[in-house]
């Protein structure tokens, strides 16, 4: 039984480095300085980035990173997911980066990982934690280890986890809250990522009262021996039919969904809603909320075939269409006219008309955690820098060819999406699989305190396979990218 999408941080010690070619430039002196680890070959030289920018790789052997933040004083900080799938069981940490590429672990987690993101305010480290098996937490990690909850009990058994915590200035946590499903309706898919036999009436949860249009999917009863058939519907447990015009009731937690918490704890509070999976979160330079979203795959009951990731501009609670909508468009509509598969819309009403994302990424890009740039020294201030993790083929359904495995930058106020870190020859794929030493799968982008040098996680070596991921442990990477 496969679980497929559940990963937990964990950060571990460096590997040394084996100098090979290859040449970079930073803080004024140039070197030679391409690597090779224990676990995967290192080559700067197979990163393409605009002229007049360079890279370095700066720590390596980490165990299934996820995301990286900064101190007051520019001290880097690390999480590791942890991550349990089949045999591997590995536990989410913080680690402290020095800059010679060490790690110290400051804490560390337990089984309900994984840790997807962390931020750093006023003295403290905030975490958001995926919830596998006992729910979704926002956790508090004090410079000393000690770890608090802020919140609790977040719908993060599914699919899709709590992610993307950060801190505004307004003294508010925000995170995004992932789907329990592809697309409203828990079905086989379901079973084989493995929550649905542990949790078999988890569903996803609406933020507001949603009117169903009474779809129901038909499937054999993978939760039986026997052979019998159960249908569907949309936001009710596995084997519960619908009817149109019922009404689902709305509470928060919800999924879907973008939140907030004050930052010593409190109720919570809903930001937006109607999103599938709202990976990261970031604020722009002139303090605005934007978030990418994971888009539709083309599997389970209702299959969605040809949506995108997004990346969005969070208006106060506004709905962004899921499940009826992508991109803004509705999946009824003349943009899905043409396609094979055209799912009807399983909500008789909707909330309101969705906005349109501030940029659109490839299908199955896996846009993930993102960052601003806001200094001129580094270039392209006001524009948002995203981490594509790289597809999840066959999982996802059928593709033509690798999506993803790069980093790109993209101006919110056109739209327009540019490669920025891609590996050699603009080449779509991890670098396992173009024989390279380049990117295996970006999960996250962050600039440093001082804004010049832009850091990106990379989760390491995870092949799919028929039998789902197949991670490798040790093989996660921190580089940085510095204008010359």
């Amino acid at each position: 039984m496969k679980k497929a999408h559940t990963f937990i941080l964990v950060l571990g010690c460096s590997v040394p480095a084996l100098f090979l070619s290859g040449c970079y430039k930073l803080r004024g002196h140039y070197g030679t300085k391409s690597y090779e680890t224990v676990n995967r070959p290192v080559r700067t030289p197979d990163i393409q980035l605009p002229e007049g920018y360079a890279i370095e790789m700066v720590s390596s052997g980490l165990n299934f990173p996820t995301s990286i933040t900064f101190d007051d004083k520019g001290q880097a900080y690390v999480i590791e997911a942890g991550y349990s799938y089949g045999e591997i069981y590995t536990v989410p940490k913080l680690l402290k980066l020095d800059a010679n590429g060490k790690v110290t672990e400051i804490a560390h987690g337990g089984k309900n990982g994984p840790w997807t993101a962390v931020d750093y305010y006023n003295g403290n480290f905030y975490v958001s934690e995926g919830g596998t098996l006992e729910g979704g937490r926002i956790l508090k990690i004090t410079p000393d280890g000690q770890i608090t909850k802020i919140v609790e009990g977040l719908p993060g058994y599914g699919d899709h986890h709590t992610d993307g915590v950060t801190v505004g200035n307004d003294g508010y946590i925000y995170f995004g809250q992932g789907t329990a499903t592809n697309s409203a309706v828990v079905g086989k898919d379901n079973f084989n990522f493995g929550w649905l036999a542990r949790k078999k009436d988890f569903h996803d949860i609406p933020c507001e009262d949603v009117v169903l249009a009474g779809e129901n999917y038909e499937t054999e009863n993978v939760l039986s021996e026997d052979k019998e058939k159960v249908k569907t519907g949309a936001y009710v447990p596995y084997g519960t039919q619908t009817v149109k015009g019922q009404v689902i009731k709305g509470a928060l937690p919800c999924s879907g969904s973008v939140m907030r918490v004050p930052i010593n704890g409190g109720p919570l509070e809903l930001v937006a809603w109607g999103f599938r999976n709202p990976y990261g979160l970031s604020f722009s330079p002139d303090g605005k909320l934007f978030v990418s979203e994971n888009g539709f795959d083309t599997r389970g009951s209702r299959p969605v075939f040809g949506a995108g990731d997004y990346l969005w501009e969070v208006k106060d609670k506004a709905w962004y269409g899921w499940p009826d909508y992508a991109g803004g468009d509705s999946l009824a509509g003349e943009n899905f006219k043409a396609r094979s598969i055209r799912p009807k819309s399983v909500l008789l009403k909707h909330p309101m008309e969705p906005p349109k994302p501030a940029a659109v990424f490839a299908v199955h890009s896996s846009a993930n955690g993102f960052d601003f740039s806001f200094n001129s020294s580094f270039g392209y201030t006001g524009d948002a820098f995203v981490a594509q993790f790289g597809d999840m083929a066959p999982d996802v359904g059928t593709i033509y060819g690798p999506v993803g495995f790069k980093v790109v930058r993209v101006n919110v106020k056109t739209g327009d999406v540019t490669d920025f870190a891609v590996n050699k020859g603009f080449v779509n794929g991890p670098a396992s699989s173009l024989k390279s030493g380049g990117l295996e799968r970006p999960v996250a982008a962050k600039f440093n305190k001082e804004g010049d040098a832009l850091y990106i996680v990379d989760f390491g070596v995870m092949e799919v396979t028929e039998k789902g991921p197949a991670p490798k442990q040790n093989t996660g990477i921190i580089w940085k990218i510095i204008k010359l």
